[in-house]
Parts: structure tokens; sequence; C-alpha cells
């Protein structure tokens, strides 16, 4: 899938620049530091359409073999972090309770998941959907 046109701000709503907040997450120069800098990029991830990133970032025991952003007409507008536990570089996994929000054919909506991530090395994956405690 050709991947959408990068964006001049960020889509994962830090308010800075692509180029210097997920930009560099996608292109592989840069790795997230924490859980939540690793969920953000995956939400600009869908937002800009980079499907290699997101196989990339999600773990090897849960990863799919494609993700399939060419059949989704789903546009990502907002995200919003509801919460994170753990996730920090002293830690080794982690929680992010996120809501993010789209228009698609059917209308505007939104989306809340409280995803898990682990930590192998120096670098954060995302592992899977988990129950809100």
């Amino acid at each position: 899938m050709p991947r959408r046109s990068r964006p001049t701000a960020c889509p994962c709503g830090t308010g800075a620049a692509y180029a210097d907040c997920c930009g560099p997450l996608h292109a592989g120069t840069a790795k997230a530091a924490t859980a939540e800098a690793l969920m953000r990029s995956r939400y600009s991830a869908f937002a800009v359409g980079d499907e290699a990133h997101l196989l990339r970032t999600w773990h090897p025991s849960t990863r799919p073999d494609r993700i399939g952003l060419a059949a989704d007409d789903r546009r990502w507008t907002g995200l919003a972090i509801l919460e994170t536990t753990g996730g920090s570089p002293l830690h080794t996994s982690g929680t992010v309770r996120f809501r993010a929000s789209y228009t698609d054919p059917e209308g505007p909506g939104s989306q809340t998941e409280n995803s898990a991530f682990a930590r192998i090395g120096p670098d954060w994956f995302y592992v899977d959907a988990v129950d809100p405690a």
C-alpha cells in the first residue's frame, strides 16, 4: 500500500512536528524510549498508512503476517492517552490505555483500548490489547 502523505504536525497529538516526533521512529532512525512513545508512533503509523512500522513494532509472539491497511478506509483524527502504567526505561513491560478517534464511511467514531507493551533489550513492542483492570 502506498503510504499517505506525511503531515506537518504529528498525528499523535503531542503538538510537535511529524519530522521531530514520530517521523524518525517510522523511518527507523530513532527508537521509542517508552511504551507511550511507541503507542503514539503506532497511532501515527495508522494515520499515515505505515504498515511496515506497525509490523516492525509488533511483538514477535503476537505479530500477524499482515495488517491490511490498504483495505481500510478509516481516517484517524485524534489520539488521547488516558492512562499509562510502567512502560518507562526502568521497566520491561507497561500498558497504555488510549482513545483513538476516526471517521469512516459510516461517520465519526472512536476506539478505546488498553494495550500491553514489552521491552526486549532497548526496543519496545506492542503485545496485544488487554482487559482493563
